[in-house]
């Protein structure tokens, strides 16, 4: 007869139950017994938070430091190198390099799990740590996918738990004044937006590097790859530089439009783009574009009472790509500021802002009204950091929680519109608009035969004074294609969702 489980033994998920877990939940989003999330909203007798991080060695350094008036118990990233600072903040966190070794030993120690690793590990990590009643805090761009955000968005209702994607413009009061003069009907309807962001500054448009390179003795190669398929290393991959490159990172449009796009999507009310379509510099497989266009177009929304919702289209640009400077500006005026911003164009004047919501204008038939115009106030002010909402929300219970403003139900359909748009760019081949049902996660008009040629190699050389290049293409179904990108097929061993 097996031996019943003990308490603690029910409560505990080793890293093969772990694993074992997988391909149920692939198969049907699968329910942990209750005991797994029983701690969920404890807090330490100190009444602070046992917190954990994830991946460390940059921006998690930040988030972690916003929060050191909570309890740092644990601290894990699969380079101890570029996290040693980290590190070094808080000798008395246990190291780790595997999230679920942490998991397997401290889960009964931590309350809450910051999150910013590359952001194609953000999903399975964050799923991890919600299947055992942890509030998660996770960086932008929430997921690699849309399928991703999706299934965070679900769990983390369901479970209960405390969540917040890391775009900290969300909880500032310029995203809450831009939201309060559209609603109040400032400049009425707005039908055109532009976005945009000097993004990216890391390498994009490269091919694979076929240098070989041994891996540092400080860093877990196997770790980093994580889901994504196995390739050798090199360091133009890791650390940081990941971003552009598409099996790791997201490009400039999943790393800045959750920061530019959120007044947006919380202020004109927007939820699934209907059509997208792109254009970009050369791209190729591996890498994202160095530059590049893309167009969202959403249906109307329910009017509010001073705020009419006619369908809007929004464009994006990046890599140094610019709308048309709006005549409100003096010669010399910056649009936006110098990390991106946005312009609404409405029926009766504009509002732009910098990113991450910041420094909004108004302007009303032409002239500005920025200082003058007062919209009431409707929408609750963040007192403190973007980090320390969400520790606030962790330490109250679930019936009475006042949720942060960037919770998952927010920020994944955020960042589904976002990551999405990154379908318009790899598949501009088919040399049509998209058209995307949000609701099923699918694009409607591609056909079982439509295929995509994708550049796999670009060489140029000069001989003889005259220049030559030598361009080879990839050619892929775009059915298959597009599917694998909205929802991933994992690494063996990773297949968590």
């Amino acid at each position: 007869m097996k031996k019943p489980e003990s308490p603690r033994e029910k409560n505990h998920v080793s890293r093969r139950r772990f694993v074992a877990t997988s391909a149920a939940a692939a198969a049907g989003l699968t329910i942990l017994p209750s005991g797994i999330i029983s701690a969920r909203g404890r807090t330490a007798p100190s009444d602070k938070l046992n917190i954990a991080g994830i991946g460390i060695g940059g921006v998690g350094h930040t988030n972690i430091n916003n929060m050191k008036s909570e309890n740092i118990v644990a601290l894990c990233d699969v380079d101890w190198n570029y996290s040693e600072g980290t590190f070094a903040d808080y000798p008395s966190a246990k190291k780790y390099r595997d999230f679920r070794k942490m998991f397997d030993e401290m889960a009964d120690s931590i309350d809450a799990v910051v999150i910013a690793t590359p952001d194609h590990t953000h999903a399975i990590t964050a799923m991890a740590a919600m299947q055992l009643g942890k509030h998660v805090y996770v960086q932008k761009p929430l997921t690699h996918t849309v399928y991703e955000s999706r299934i965070l968005r679900l769990k983390a209702e369901e479970y209960g738990i405390a969540t917040q994607m890391g775009n900290q413009g969300n909880s500032g009061d310029g995203l809450r004044t831009i939201c309060e003069w559209l609603w109040d009907g400032a400049i009425g309807a707005v039908e055109r937006v532009h976005a945009w962001t000097n993004r990216p500054i890391w390498p994009q448009g490269l091919e694979r590097p076929d240098e070989k390179m041994k891996v540092p003795k400080t860093l877990n190669w196997d770790l980093f790859i994580g889901p994504a398929p196995m390739r050798p290393y090199h360091e133009a991959y890791t650390p940081w530089n990941w971003r552009g490159w598409w099996d790791f990172g997201t490009g400039a449009l999943g790393d800045m439009a959750c920061h530019i796009l959120d007044p947006v999507f919380m202020g004109l009310k927007l939820g699934h783009p209907t059509a997208v379509q792109a254009s970009s510099t050369q791209f190729n497989t591996e890498s994202a574009p160095q530059a590049e266009v893309v167009h969202y177009k959403f249906p109307a929304r329910e009017n509010m009472p001073k705020f009419a919702m006619p369908a809007v289209h929004a464009t994006w640009y990046d890599g140094g790509m610019m709308p048309e400077r709006i005549p409100e500006l003096k010669d010399g005026e910056m649009m936006g500021d110098w990390s991106g911003g946005v312009v609404f164009e409405g029926e009766k004047g504009k509002i732009m802002c910098g990113c991450y919501a910041a420094n909004p204008r108004l302007w009303i038939g032409g002239k500005e009204a920025t200082s003058e115009y007062k919209a009431p106030k409707v929408l609750r002010r963040v007192e403190t950091s973007h980090e320390m909402d969400w520790v606030r929300a962790c330490k109250e219970s679930p019936e009475n929680r006042v949720e942060p403003s960037s919770n998952f139900n927010y920020s994944g359909p955020l960042n589904e519109m976002v990551v999405m748009g990154n379908l318009a760019v790899r598949l501009q081949d088919l040399k049509c608009e998209l058209h995307w049902d949000g609701e099923a996660m699918k694009i409607t008009n591609i056909n079982d035969n439509d295929e995509v040629r994708i550049v796999s190699s670009d060489t140029f050389y000069v001989k003889n004074g005259h220049p030559h290049f030598e361009t080879e293409h990839a050619t892929v179904k775009a059915k298959p294609f597009a599917e694998e990108m909205i929802r991933h097929e994992y690494r063996e061993g990773w297949k968590l969702l």
